[in-house]
């Protein structure tokens, strides 16, 4: 009993630094999930309508295009007025992504309430669709709203689980740091702990004065005993 106590008490002076920096870390990542601002993500979709039959790989084409305009201040410009927002800060909340296999835009819009990520996202469809269709005749294709967005029921950010996680993992990282500078601050004994200074470069001396050490003393007796 006394052994298995021994060895409790070995691996908790070793292990010490992971268990305190691991919940730290997870109640440091729940508390910024507390006290950061929420922002809410909707989306809305457009998809690309070729004008003859028989186009959808031009129709995938332009939609990948028109796709990376969906950001560009020619496409937000007409949407800025109606989303509240300027140009520079509409670009930083709204987003443009495609399939590479579907003539079908996604535009994400985000905002710190439901309705705010909605009328983004919305807007710059709207724009998006009349930006693309002036010059529908030279490009054989038309986009057609697919899906207006709808308002989001939760925030995308910030997430209480992931938070929680990412902070427990710091907080791993930080545990084993302290654990190999520890390690790394001078010799241990067989339960973890500091060798004592008497211990600590005795051989070293002893070679030095031209005594043998311990290890060696076993050798020397044997070498004077055949002398």
């Amino acid at each position: 009993m006394s052994d298995l106590r021994q060895s409790a008490r070995a691996l908790a002076r070793r292990w010490w630094p992971v268990a305190v920096a691991v919940p730290l870390g997870a109640v440091a990542g729940l508390g910024y999930a507390a006290v950061s601002h929420p922002s809410y993500a909707a989306d809305s979709y457009v998809v690309v309508v070729p004008q003859n039959s028989g186009e959808g790989a031009t129709a995938v084409n332009f939609a990948q295009a028109y796709g990376r305009l969906a950001g560009q201040p020619q496409v937000l410009a007409g949407a800025a007025a109606e989303s509240g927002h300027s140009i520079a800060d509409l670009a930083e909340l709204v987003s443009g992504t495609t399939s590479p296999d579907a003539p079908v835009i996604d535009i994400t819009g985000t905002g710190p309430r439901p309705e705010q990520a909605v009328r983004a996202a919305d807007a710059v469809a709207r724009s998006l669709i009349a930006f693309a269709n002036t010059s529908s005749k030279e490009t054989g294709v038309r986009l057609v709203p697919l899906a207006a967005a709808a308002e989001p029921d939760r925030p995308t950010t910030p997430s209480a689980e992931l938070d929680t996680g990412v902070g427990a993992a710091a907080g791993v990282l930080v545990g084993a740091l302290v654990m190999m500078t520890r390690r790394r601050g001078g010799p241990q004994d067989a339960a973890g702990q500091p060798a004592p200074p008497h211990q600590r470069g005795a051989a070293p001396q002893e070679e030095a004065a031209g005594v043998a050490t311990p290890e060696q003393r076993p050798a020397a007796e044997r070498a004077g005993s055949t002398r």
